[in-house]
């Protein structure tokens, strides 16, 4: 089931990065900041795209990429995920985090080809763990609003646990390796050997 309802790209880079130990936004795996490399990879599938950051984190940014800024409402991914929500509640957000190196356009073009508007959500998951993957994911905006109320019932602050337990359409990559998470120093390694 398509829909007419626009899609914008979200790239969440306002995390504080701990286990890294370096912001993931910044690191250079395709010779430019990840996060702008992502922003350029959502743009050419999106029907806008936006930088999720911190405050402080704006004056990094080239002027040419919009950016919206967290409100700081909520914990965790949902924080950008539902300032970005609230700025523009009638779209789908097709979202990623900054740390997904290997990820690329015919991948997207794939996640928005399954997308399902009757499901909350169309998530990349794995197919040896079938778990939604909420932060390469479109999320329709009824979604994001029950989303609001998911949290203010204390239901803990994760958006994986929320697809899981919502109707949610599970997309296995054709490529699985999209879905590396480079959240640690290995796993840093790891993604730069792939791209090699």
């Amino acid at each position: 089931m398509t829909s007419n309802k626009k899609i914008y790209g979200l790239v969440l880079s306002g995390g504080k990065s701990s286990r890294m130990g370096t912001d993931k936004g910044l690191i250079p795996y395709h010779g430019l900041p990840q996060r702008e490399y992502l922003y350029g990879l959502l743009d050419e599938v999106c029907d806008k795209t936006f930088i999720s950051l911190r405050e402080e984190q704006k004056k990094e940014l080239p002027l040419e990429m919009e950016a919206i800024v967290d409100l700081n409402e909520f914990r965790g991914p949902y924080n950008g995920l539902l300032s970005a929500h609230k700025k523009y509640p009638e779209v789908a957000w097709l979202v990623l985090a900054c740390d997904l190196p290997l990820i690329d356009v015919p991948s997207l073009k794939e996640l928005i080809s399954e997308r399902d508007t009757s499901k909350k959500a169309t998530a990349f998951a794995l197919k040896e763990n079938p778990l939604p993957e909420p932060l390469c994911a479109i999320w329709e905006p009824e979604a994001l609003e029950a989303s609001i109320q998911y949290l203010e019932a204390g239901n803990g602050t994760c958006p994986r646990k929320y697809l899981i337990n919502h109707d949610t359409k599970l997309v296995f990559p054709k490529k699985e390796s999209v879905l590396l998470n480079a959240n640690s120093k290995e796993e840093y390694e790891k993604a730069l050997k792939q791209l090699a």
